[in-house]
């Protein structure tokens, strides 16, 4: 059925910038200020990994090719991936890390809580599970922006600086392709979660009020996840994540 690709599709975005940002975190590991710090970032890392696992199975079942979640989370180029481009920004600092892990979370909060609904049963149990992890990664996410924004004076431009850098890769949240729109949306499988972006923007609005912090003058515009166009950062990201798989195919612990 066309509607299974589509949704197979659908589910390999979420699945790719899951693993994209879990990849991410994991960067931290060993390096991250504290110790406590350290260990948090990297369970929000397996939860995310964990969530990427099960959308990576859904979208084989779907698609019909064989393909399970090791395949297509090793063997795929960087044109095939979907991930928001959001997810593939580095690192840079710590503050810049919280900063997109606080965008994230929020649309995590919607978009979960949006897809349990869904008629497709397996969809709606993934969205339930993933929920009850996201809302422990919101308040982590949140409880830093505070600490950091309203604390020293350094750490709010920090903070500030690491709005300015990823807020342009804000744009595609929340947005479905046509495919999408025809095939999931109007039969019911998912809900329009276009609709969804207003109350994302308010949402984070409303805390960069409390936070103290300014709207990026550049603006969210820089758009490619579900058309394959990245940033120079995935390439190199993949190169780490997929370099054993590459080297030693099909290999066994």
């Amino acid at each position: 059925m066309m509607s299974n690709q589509v949704l197979s599709q659908f589910l390999l975005h979420i699945a790719d910038s899951q693993l994209v940002l879990s990849q991410r975190l994991s960067e931290w590991c060993g390096h991250a200020p504290e110790l406590e710090i350290d260990i948090a970032l990297a369970n929000i890392g397996l939860d995310l990994l964990g969530q990427a696992r099960t959308a990576y199975s859904l979208a084989g079942e779907l698609e019909g090719l064989g393909r399970d979640e090791d395949q297509l989370a090793y063997f795929r180029n960087e044109r095939e991936y979907l991930n928001l481009l959001l997810c593939e920004q580095p690192n840079v600092d710590f503050a810049q890390t919280i900063v997109r892990q606080w965008l994230m979370d929020h649309y995590h909060n919607l978009l979960f809580s949006a897809l349990s609904t869904s008629t497709n049963a397996n969809v709606a149990a993934y969205a339930v599970k993933s929920l009850k992890e996201v809302k422990y990664h919101l308040r982590f996410s949140h409880a830093w922006m505070e600490r950091l924004s309203l604390s020293t004076t350094e750490a709010h431009e920090k903070v500030q600086n690491g709005l300015n850098e990823i807020w342009r890769f804000s744009a595609e949240l929340f947005e479905l392709t046509e495919a999408e729109q025809k095939q999931l949306v109007a039969t019911g499988i998912i809900p329009n979660i276009e609709l969804l972006k207003n109350i994302w923007s308010e949402n984070i609005a409303k805390e960069m009020q409390h936070f103290e912090l300014s709207l990026p003058e550049s603006g969210a515009y820089r758009r490619g996840a579900k058309q394959g166009m990245h940033t120079e950062h995935l390439g190199y990201l993949l190169a780490e994540l997929q370099y054993m798989q590459r080297a030693y195919p099909n290999m066994t612990w």
